[in-house]
């Protein structure tokens, strides 16, 4: 009686976790992105003066209604793009984050996404795309960078442009209920799902 008590618990109140990667090439602005995602969600996060480069991983995990996103804001020097395959098995969604004030970085930016989206183990994961740094005068659009990329010609998994700032919070909110909204009806989402019920049973 316990047990089935337990599970209906579970069930009805329990929150749906999302594994999230943030990518990006050095200097896009990821960490402080996570911190204003826990200063938003949390009322927590570092002040900006305290953030400094990524050397390796920075986790960060926030509720949003019924869901919990669990985030790996991964380090986008060219050196340190060899770790984010060991954790593409896992997640259910990208935010890629471009500093749109930065033109002279989107061609590598541009070649490190493709690199991301054609690995096998990203299949169907939605992406959303962050134009950061909007805050800036030399900021380009979200249209810019959109015909920049030409990932309606590259990739047909659910992809979203967000122009925004990680520095005032701008745009991330939109951005993030997006992303919750299509990995609950995304087939990768299915696909992990189904193989944590398979490892479950064995």
């Amino acid at each position: 009686m316990f047990s089935l008590l337990h599970g209906l618990w579970n069930h009805v109140f329990s929150k749906t976790e999302f594994r999230v990667l943030i990518l990006g090439v050095h200097k896009a602005g990821k960490t402080t992105l996570l911190e204003k995602l826990k200063s938003i969600y949390l009322k927590g996060g570092l002040p900006h003066d305290r953030i400094g480069p990524t050397v390796g991983l920075n986790i960060g995990r926030i509720e949003d209604a019924n869901v919990k996103l669990v985030f790996w804001d991964l380090g986008g020097q060219p050196g340190l793009r060899t770790i984010w395959e060991k954790y593409y098995d896992e997640a259910h969604a990208i935010v890629y984050v471009i500093d749109s004030a930065s033109a002279s970085t989107f061609e590598d930016a541009k070649s490190a996404l493709e690199k991301v989206l054609r690995h096998e183990d990203l299949q169907e994961a939605p992406l959303l795309v962050f134009a950061n740094k909007q805050d800036l005068s030399a900021a380009v659009t979200e249209e810019e960078l959109d015909r920049h990329l030409h990932l309606k010609e590259f990739d047909e998994r659910p992809y979203m442009f967000v122009a925004g700032s990680a520095y005032d919070g701008t745009g991330i909110k939109l951005g993030i209920d997006w992303l919750v909204e299509e990995m609950g009806k995304s087939r990768r989402t299915e696909a992990l799902r189904a193989r944590t019920d398979t490892y479950a049973k064995i």
